[in-house]
């Protein structure tokens, strides 16, 4: 059996902002396989099902996102699952918008959501699924930014984005780790100072290959 979590915070002023992003790609997985996500227990709400002949839990920890961790820890202790067995997706602002990341293990990094879940569980062998939601701009505060909605450009990547973070469930589920990381781990984006310089560069460098050639 499969647990699915998604982090992101409860309540409808939540509901599509980038800190749910958890949230999100877990409502489409329950649209997909006909999981309905209505129970409670175990500080969340979730559902059972299916998902590639395996049974899976698809669940939301409803007790904020700074204490995920007591709520997967209650359905870990429950189920009885492997840690490779646990799958947790969530935003992440380290990555581009619409970027997604794949690791079978690892740190919290930044979020305090993964801080929680992993000191609860006191492991971090278990598959996660980031979701980029980029980095706060024009000097907004990191707070305001996650808990804001995407828009324009950013939106439309996030959305597909989360469709791949859905695919990339499935695949984790199915056995086919590698597949997923393959498929969805993009190269990070390079910042555009650093294309900016590499154009420089790339311009200073042509009148010189000019006078080369003329000798």
């Amino acid at each position: 059996m499969y647990i699915i979590v998604g982090l992101g915070n409860p309540g409808r002023e939540y509901a599509e902002t980038r800190h749910n992003m958890g949230y999100m790609a877990l409502d489409i997985l329950a649209d997909r396989h006909g999981i309905d996500i209505k129970r409670e227990n175990f500080r969340c709400v979730f559902g059972e099902g299916r998902i590639a002949g395996e049974r899976v839990v698809l669940a939301k920890p409803i007790t904020y996102m700074n204490n995920s961790g007591w709520a997967v820890r209650d359905l870990v202790n429950w189920y009885k699952t492997e840690n490779d067995q646990l799958i947790v997706i969530y935003d992440d602002i380290d990555l581009a918008a619409g970027d997604i990341r794949i690791r079978a293990a690892g740190s919290s990094g930044s979020h305090n959501g993964m801080k929680s879940v992993i000191y609860q569980l006191g492991f971090d062998d278990f598959p996660r699924i980031r979701v980029g939601v980029g980095a706060p701009e024009g000097g907004m505060d990191l707070i305001a930014h996650v808990m804001s909605m995407p828009k324009g450009d950013d939106l439309e990547k996030i959305r597909t984005a989360l469709n791949e973070a859905a695919n990339a469930a499935e695949l984790i589920v199915a056995g086919s780790m590698a597949e997923a990381q393959m498929r969805f781990n993009k190269k990070p984006r390079r910042k555009k100072k650093e294309e900016a310089k590499e154009a420089e560069e790339a311009a200073q460098r042509k009148p010189q290959e000019s006078e080369a050639k003329d000798e």
